[in-house]
């Protein structure tokens, strides 16, 4: 029986090499081993800026990979509040503010470098409640299913918010991606994988239905020792989920 791990290593290879040999990959490059940046990333964004749920919220968490940079560039111009995971979450999340940030620095702080210029760190309890959760992804299917780059930090973010109540069930994963990176392979689903609701491309928009199933919160069973190295606010978390009796999700 083929291994979980390695065919999901496959699928994204599979990705990967077709963005670099059509030529749709944009800078950094090569796209292996990243959360690829893509010609008409922008457009993507701009769809999905035009949703209801995109509308209607007032606080996004975006990842900090380069194509969703134009995510959180509308998401600021749009007078939202937007929440970004410090690089593979080292640092913890930065909270930008668009009433703190001129008008003609919001593309600048946009950028990760301007993030940290024109946000402020913000500890896990002070985080707001998120409306909409958009991530980046290296494949998707018209199931839900998603892969990262094999790292595990969207999953994180994810558990870690969901663990605090600062996302529930209720609350819309998107994906901004190109149309090369919608797979007709069968995904496998592990635990700890987190599904999107909704994929944009630069030519459409693609509802799950049923939305798939996300998992509640840290699973810190199969959680790597090293990720307690490399996220030290996992071992925050840890310490507020033991003293903090009063978290209850609505």
């Amino acid at each position: 029986m083929t291994d979980v791990k390695e065919i999901k290593a496959r699928i994204r290879e599979k990705v990967w090499r077709t963005l670099e040999e059509k030529n749709i990959a944009l800078f950094p490059r090569p796209v292996y081993h990243r959360i690829p940046n893509f010609v008409g990333a922008d457009v993507a964004a701009h769809r999905l800026s035009h949703l209801d749920v995109f509308i209607k919220a007032r606080v996004v968490k975006v990842n900090p990979d380069s194509p969703q940079k134009h995510v959180r560039y509308l998401a600021l111009l749009q007078n939202k509040v937007v929440i970004m995971p410090t690089p593979r979450i080292r640092n913890g999340f930065i909270l930008l503010d668009p009433l703190k940030i001129p008008r003609d620095k919001i593309a600048e702080a946009s950028t990760i470098s301007g993030a940290y210029k024109y946000g402020v760190s913000v500890d896990l309890l002070s985080l707001p409640k998120i409306d909409l959760v958009v991530v980046g992804s290296v494949a998707v299917n018209t199931s839900g299913a998603r892969l990262g780059k094999g790292e595990g930090y969207a999953e994180i973010e994810y558990a870690i918010l969901r663990s605090l109540c600062k996302i529930d069930e209720d609350t819309y994963v998107v994906t901004t991606v190109h149309d090369e990176q919608i797979v007709d392979d069968y995904i496998p689903i592990e635990e700890h994988d987190i599904g999107v609701d909704i994929i944009v491309t630069p030519t459409k928009i693609t509802s799950i239905t049923p939305r798939p199933r996300k998992p509640r919160g840290i699973i810190w069973d199969i959680l790597p020792d090293k990720k307690f190295i490399e996220i030290p606010i996992l071992k925050e978390l840890k310490i507020i989920l033991k003293n903090e009796k009063a978290i209850t999700c609505n």
